[in-house]
């Protein structure tokens, strides 16, 4: 490296480091030798011409500028900057820029003002109208709501900066848009005015200076026109332009109407990084209906669904479509068997670890059923479900296709007859010959060979409640993993699991495994404070690619606002908005929601009473004559 120092006489010019003039030369000092040392600056500049950079790659073969746009090599581009925005400006006014399909480049420019300067100078603003306000008043002229409309707009920014609540910024946007003709360039550029126009932002295109406004929209953080705007904070939140109003794909089913623009949310949830979704909603808010429309449209394309359904919500629907409908009671003759064991596991996992992940599973019900246990409790019923399966045969050299899986009574009696086990067989009695013997202590009888299947946990008690959805749930993952296929299973009331630790745990270790299994699982709660105070709660939105809130209630909103990271807007839409109405979330993009069906779907999946009552009428009206007639 060559480096020079300039001293007192700037003609004289000092090579301060040694270079080798030639290869196997002798190294000397050529300070005083004016000659060599042009030699050795025109020989660096010759070996740098034959380096090739960075820049040298992305450099454009040519740039030419003109008075209102520039050509970079074969595009036309031009750049438009803000100079006006009307007195009120919503959330998201910058949407429709985004969401134009060309390409241009965006730039802001934040540039903070001391709130003292500001304060003074609005406090001179006020005296300025309030003394035209009174010399009106006094000649008898008629008022002007426009200059009260301006002492009442700078009185609340005054308060806002002096309670440190607002900030104050001159803000700067530009728009550089590229096009494929200088025809195209003027079309695009009269459609991003015509946008700004009609939301009263107002703007101009640069006039000798294009070079300049070209530099100021590129990746440095250089803002050579320096055209700039007098805003508070929250006007300029508001031109944040990560957000997104189209949600409208190709493929999928329509979830409802965007409340932005009117167009359709046309979504296909399997197209995310995964297919889980969350619910979250008040009683009434419609969070029931708008799911049962998604699973009716699901079935039209050919997705299986499956639902555990604590209010008979359901069961109008899957009469309606032929599906199945599953009631799990303690009188039912519908039997589940928690001991099942799925038949294959994609072909990839080995009977040991199939019998290992099923006595994990079974320890999560264990705890469910007889509370909090010791470690030695766990020990001993951890060495007691192995014994179980071993008194049937099932070992890790089974074939797991031809076995006969054991029942509750089988565990019972393998405690009984374990040291230290006795009590626990006695705590577990009343699940084998007690009240509750008619829930867990049979084999399976059920089927799942129809496209909708619900189960329904209403005739169950409180206290059985969560260990029946477990049971359910551990089936239904036995059935998935056993045969892949496209299905969505929908969890109503979640938050009954996430009131116990283990069933919690094992919800969440669904949802992050299901994606493997071509499986989207649907969670469904009203009580969301219940369900995002559990760690597993939080765990599973953040392992939901969708997610649908509706109708909040007040106590619930913070939570939700915290956990959502939502805007005081969509605060208070969620708060305001009417039934069916909501946010709709798809990974990252969000929009404000409708959902809409028809006449025929409503029919079908709506959960008001006086509709179920009046459909139930018709049907007996409808019977009665179909009697008379025959």
């Amino acid at each position: 490296m060559v480096n020079f120092n300039k001293e007192e006489n700037p003609n004289k010019i000092t090579l301060q480091s040694k270079v080798s003039l030639r290869a196997g030369a002798r190294e000397q000092n050529i300070e005083a030798d004016p000659h060599l040392t042009r030699e050795v600056i025109e020989e660096e500049k010759a070996f740098r011409r034959g380096i090739l950079s960075v820049r040298d790659i992305i450099a454009p073969a040519s740039l030419r500028v003109e008075a209102n746009y520039l050509r970079l090599g074969d595009k036309f581009l031009r750049t438009i900057f803000i100079i006006s925005y009307p007195r009120y400006i919503s959330v998201g006014w910058f949407a429709p820029i985004i969401n134009l399909n060309v390409t241009f480049d965006v730039s802001m420019f934040f540039y903070p003002v001391k709130s003292a300067i500001v304060l003074k100078q609005l406090k001179n603003r006020v005296g300025g109208l309030e003394a035209q306000i009174i010399s009106d008043a006094e000649k008898g002229a008629a008022r002007d709501p426009l200059r009260e409309t301006a002492l009442r707009d700078i009185e609340a920014l005054r308060d806002a900066l002096t309670q440190g609540t607002e900030k104050f910024f001159q803000f700067a946007l530009y728009i550089t848009a590229y096009a494929e003709s200088l025809e195209e360039l003027d079309r695009l550029s009269d459609q991003i005015e015509d946008i700004l126009g009609s939301r009263l932002v107002y703007s101009r295109r640069v006039y000798y200076q294009a070079e300049q406004g070209f530099n100021s929209t590129m990746p440095l953080g250089n803002d050579e026109l320096y055209i700039t705007f007098n805003m508070n904070s929250s006007p300029i939140a508001s031109s944040f332009p990560f957000i997104s109003s189209e949600l409208t794909s190709d493929q999928g089913i329509l979830y409802g109407i965007n409340r932005h623009n009117n167009s359709l949310i046309l979504f296909d949830r399997f197209s995310l990084q995964n297919a889980n979704s969350v619910v979250f909603a008040t009683s009434g808010a419609g969070k029931s209906y708008a799911i049962k429309l998604e699973i009716l449209r699901s079935l039209m394309l050919g997705t299986e669904v499956i639902v555990i359904d604590p209010e008979y919500e359901y069961k109008h629907l899957a009469e309606a479509v032929g599906g199945t409908y599953i009631n799990i009671s303690l009188s039912s003759e519908n039997k589940i068997n928690p001991f099942d064991l799925p038949r294959s596991v994609g072909g990839e996992a080995k009977p040991k670890d199939i019998i290992r992940s099923a006595v994990i599973t079974l320890k999560g019900l264990a705890r469910l059923m007889l509370g909090n246990l010791s470690y030695d409790e766990d020990s001993i019923i951890d060495r007691a479900l192995l014994e179980t399966y071993a008194k049937k045969d099932i070992t890790p050299d089974s074939d797991l296709s031809k076995i006969e899986a054991p029942i509750m009574s089988d565990f019972e009696q393998v405690l009984d007859g374990m040291e230290g086990g006795s009590e626990l067989a006695l705590r577990l009695r009343k699940f084998t010959e007690g009240t509750f013997s008619g829930l867990l202590n049979n084999q399976t009888n059920v089927e799942m060979n129809n496209q909708l299947v619900c189960f329904s946990v209403r005739d169950l008690e409180d206290e059985l409640r969560p260990i029946a959805i477990y049971t359910i749930v551990n089936y239904i993952w036995n059935i998935v993993r056993s045969e892949m296929k496209k299905r969505i299973l929908v969890i109503d009331e979640a938050w009954w699991m996430m009131q116990h630790e283990d069933s919690a745990k094992f919800i969440f270790a669904l949802v992050k495994r299901c994606r493997k299994y071509y499986l989207g699982v649907t969670t469904i709660t009203q009580d969301v404070n219940d369900f995002l105070v559990s760690p597993y709660g939080q765990a599973i939105v953040t392992n939901s690619s969708l997610q649908i809130l509706l109708k909040q209630s007040p106590a619930a909103i913070d939570l939700v606002q915290k956990t959502f990271i939502l805007t005081e807007g969509e605060k208070y839409l969620l708060l305001e908005c009417g039934i069916g109405e909501g946010i709709f979330f798809a990974g990252n993009k969000h929009v404000a929601m409708k959902v809409v069906a028809s006449y025929t779907e409503d029919q079908l999946i709506t959960s008001d009473p006086r509709q179920l009552l009046e459909i139930e009428e018709a049907k007996k009206e409808f019977e009665e004559n179909l009697k008379a007639q025959g």
